[in-house]
């Protein structure tokens, strides 16, 4: 996917989000991740999308810390969460494409990073939002969906931070259905490595429609039935989240 096309991802799933939060209100619980209720999602989304822009806008090439604001509820919050969401879409449409700033993982240019990244970021977290209001929830496109799988697999639980290890060396493998994507994680006591092949024999797999294993893999739907060694499938459950 291109850089144009996460900006439209991003602007879309922020809006829905922002509604949704909206509807359900900023006392509602967030079924998707329990600790939380929607001011807090608001809270983070709105925080993480301001500290997003600051990278691209100001040119910062070393990390900093994210903030939190503390202070802000109900419609101000809903408000302020619009104006971040507004702020970073402006912010990446307006950027040039060889910007340089800092980015976490790896990806063609910084600005194609914070696109996608936030566009992962907001799209996700609008199915939080989703699940506070109930109802029938807006759905994931397969090839964007397949992109985020990859990235997570790719990038995020490349890093020495993943806890997805095991003691001895074993292999998961992970295929869309609709898309025909396959990864294939390597596990050890090191961080996973991730192929994007069926190369070699799988002790288990993961397979489903691309956007039923995106939510999935990020912890906000149930793992698809795995076929093999059902252990593999309840580590990814236990040790995955970002």
């Amino acid at each position: 996917m291109e850089t144009a096309e996460f900006l439209r991802v991003l602007e879309t799933e922020g809006r829905l989000l922002a509604a949704a939060a909206e509807e359900a209100g900023t006392d509602a619980k967030v079924p998707t991740c329990p600790e939380w209720q929607v001011r807090d999602l608001l809270r983070h989304t709105g925080a993480v999308h301001r500290w997003a822009a600051a990278f691209v806008a100001e040119r910062l090439t070393e990390r900093r810390p994210l903030v939190e604001p503390a202070d802000l509820d109900g419609a101000e919050l809903v408000a302020w969460y619009r104006a971040g969401h507004r702020d970073l879409v402006g912010t990446l449409a307006a950027a040039s494409p060889d910007v340089e700033c800092f980015a976490f993982l790896p990806a063609p240019s910084p600005l194609a990073f914070w696109a996608r990244r936030q566009a992962h970021e907001t799209a996700v977290h609008r199915v939080d939002a989703e699940s506070a209001r109930g109802g029938v929830p807006a759905t994931v496109a397969p090839e964007f969906a397949t992109d985020g799988i990859d990235e997570l697999l790719c990038g995020f639980h490349a890093r020495s931070r993943s806890r997805v290890r095991t003691p001895q060396p074993r292999v998961l493998r992970i295929r869309t259905e609709d898309t025909g994507a396959v990864w294939t994680l390597r596990l050890s006591p090191e961080p996973p490595v991730t192929t994007r092949d069926a190369s070699g024999e799988a002790e288990c797999e993961l397979s489903g429609p691309a956007e039923q294993l995106y939510l999935a893999l990020w912890n906000r739907a149930p793992l698809p039935a795995a076929t093999g060694d059902q252990s593999l499938a309840a580590l990814w459950r236990e040790t995955s989240a970002i």
